[in-house]
């Protein structure tokens, strides 16, 4: 049996059913006070992957799971149909005595770990804020969600730093200018590379026993608006086996998030990010490892060692409004990671993305759109590049009702 956090996939049904016929009675009690939002959509993704990407991932577009070898993933040409993206929320604005309560709960069906390549419940967002004070999964503090373009692909691009984390947030400031500082969920992942089949590194184990430390600033203006995000975080593994080596390491993680919109005009806006850092993989958009192998030979107690891997990624985009009912998005985005050399040769270096659309709303909550995108991936040092080609039609049907509220 598939699960979400501690919730069952029927669990997870039977909350929105709940939710439907409870929420209005709730309103119902307390006229023009609280107020209630279910939200949500139904969408169809129905394409071709031109050439060829990893099966679990077969409607998106993912440089890191771009082929690393000839014909990786068989055949090219995939069609897919897919209606991964569907979405189901509710969000709550409940007055009290300690200032306005605002929680969400929000899930769609896009399968990931486990469940990936699966049309599945997947948790998005479980939150609650009180005044200055927010617990649960959101994003995260070190991530600018208006990065992201108005494009129809769901991963959208490769270089932007994007992960919903549990977390303790604190807001010391709020408005269009804000200060978010975070303690946040710490994981990693690694890459042992050639030696990962030692048998002497089985039985090295991570340890994390620090939270993550991020923040975020925003500078709001009429012309658009100025973030800088940053993080901290302490990565240590433990070598548990006895013997004549030792593999214990530690490494700190850092990273800085520059990013902006800025409004070209009344039709355009410009999304714009820059990042740079070490072992802060997991929280960007698209990327691999955090800690890579590096050949320590001369040291027989520890002949290898897991470094901190940097990386730097840029994203620019720029959205247009041709008028009422036509929008179109044109933009790339980079990724590169500077790989150690105990890595494989085959493993990823760099990661490129890029996407235009033309989209149509012949009504309100109603979109139809086209939009082609392009991935490359490049190997650190077997010579090795590939590029993904992607077309797609989408159809979106979105749904909102309010309940009480003034």
């Amino acid at each position: 049996m598939n699960y979400l956090p501690g919730v069952t996939r029927s669990m997870g049904w039977l909350f929105a059913a709940l939710v439907l016929f409870a929420v209005p009675a709730m309103a119902q009690d307390a006229p023009g006070k609280a107020k209630f939002d279910i939200y949500g959509f139904a969408q169809l993704d129905f394409g071709k992957q031109i050439d060829q990407i990893n099966p679990d991932w077969y409607d998106v577009m993912r440089p890191t799971k771009l082929p690393a070898f000839e014909n990786e993933y068989g055949a090219d040409g995939q069609m897919f149909a897919s209606v991964r993206q569907s979405r189901f929320g509710v969000q709550s604005w409940v007055p009290t005595k300690a200032g306005e309560l605002y929680t969400i709960f929000e899930f769609d069906m896009f399968g990931v770990g486990a469940d990936a390549g699966q049309t599945t419940i997947r948790l998005r967002k479980a939150w609650g804020q009180l005044g200055k004070w927010g617990a649960g999964q959101n994003n995260s503090s070190f991530m600018d969600i208006d990065v992201f373009p108005n494009t129809l692909e769901y991963w959208g691009p490769n270089g932007m730093v994007f992960f919903r984390n549990v977390q303790l947030r604190y807001s010391p400031i709020q408005g269009k200018s804000f200060l978010n500082i975070s303690l946040e969920r710490p994981g990693a992942s690694a890459d042992a590379g050639p030696y990962g089949d030692r048998v002497e590194l089985s039985g090295v184990a991570a340890k994390f026993p620090l939270p993550d430390l991020t923040a975020q600033y925003r500078s709001a203006h009429d012309w658009g608006y100025v973030q800088l995000g940053g993080i901290l975080r302490s990565i240590k593994w433990e070598d548990l086996n006895a013997g004549a080596t030792d593999f214990s390491g530690s490494a700190t993680g850092w990273g800085l998030a520059l990013s902006s919109n800025i409004n070209a005009g009344k039709h355009d806006v410009l999304r714009l990010q820059g990042v740079y850092g070490e072992a802060i993989q997991n929280y960007m958009n698209d990327a691999p490892v955090d800690i890579g192998v590096q050949e320590n030979f001369s040291d027989p107690v520890s002949p290898i060692i897991g470094v901190a891997l940097p990386m730097w990624s840029v994203v620019a985009f720029l959205d247009h409004t041709w008028n009422e009912q036509w929008t179109s998005s044109v933009g790339y985005s980079h990724l590169n990671i500077d790989n150690s050399d105990g890595q494989s040769p085959d493993a990823f270096h760099e990661g490129s993305y890029a996407a235009v659309n033309l989209i149509y709303y012949p009504a309100p909550n109603v979109l139809a759109g086209i939009e082609y995108t392009y991935g490359q991936r490049k190997n650190f040092s077997d010579g090795w590049s590939y590029n993904d080609n992607r077309v797609a039609l989408s159809f979106k049907y979105s749904f909102k009702q309010t309940f009480g509220g003034n």
